[in-house]
């Protein structure tokens, strides 16, 4: 797939990009129904980790790491799925996922069908859910901050 044809690489992405440097950018995913959900992607338009020397892997992998504890030290989530595929976007890109026990999938995998949930389960995720939205921005805050620890980007 040609740069120009990537979602991820097309000019006026919609996602919200909480930080960046050369190298890659860390993206607020905005799944519905999944507050937290992060997306650290690599900046230029390769579709697999081998096609990063060892030094960048290692620095890429260490952008997800400081996502994941950032993650898990605000939002805390009762467990944290990692995920990187590229079968629909060829460009690399680690999906950082957290879930909780009343979320509309758990404990399946983030992209199974819904799990059937009672009237009072859906109104507790509800309520949940808002509380963690409201929390979002303190992430943000605290996942800056990881994130500027990284070595600058050469």
């Amino acid at each position: 797939m040609p740069a120009s044809d990537c979602l991820l690489c097309r000019p006026g992405n919609p996602l919200k990009t909480l930080w960046s440097n050369r190298k890659l950018r860390v993206v607020d995913a905005a799944e519905a129904g999944f507050p937290g959900f992060t997306r650290v992607i690599w900046n230029e338009h390769i579709a697999e980790m081998s096609d990063l020397d060892g030094a960048d892997r290692d620095y890429l992998m260490n952008a997800v790491w400081l996502v994941e504890a950032a993650l898990r030290n605000e939002l805390m989530p009762q467990k944290v799925n990692l995920a990187q595929f590229g079968n629909q976007v060829p460009h690399l890109h680690w999906h950082v996922i957290p879930r909780w026990p009343l979320d509309s999938r758990f404990p399946q995998a983030f992209w199974a069908p819904p799990v059937e949930r009672s009237p009072e389960q859906v109104l507790a995720w509800d309520v949940f859910q808002e509380q963690l939205e409201n929390r979002l921005p303190d992430y943000w805050h605290t996942l800056r901050h990881a994130l500027d620890t990284l070595p600058p980007s050469v």
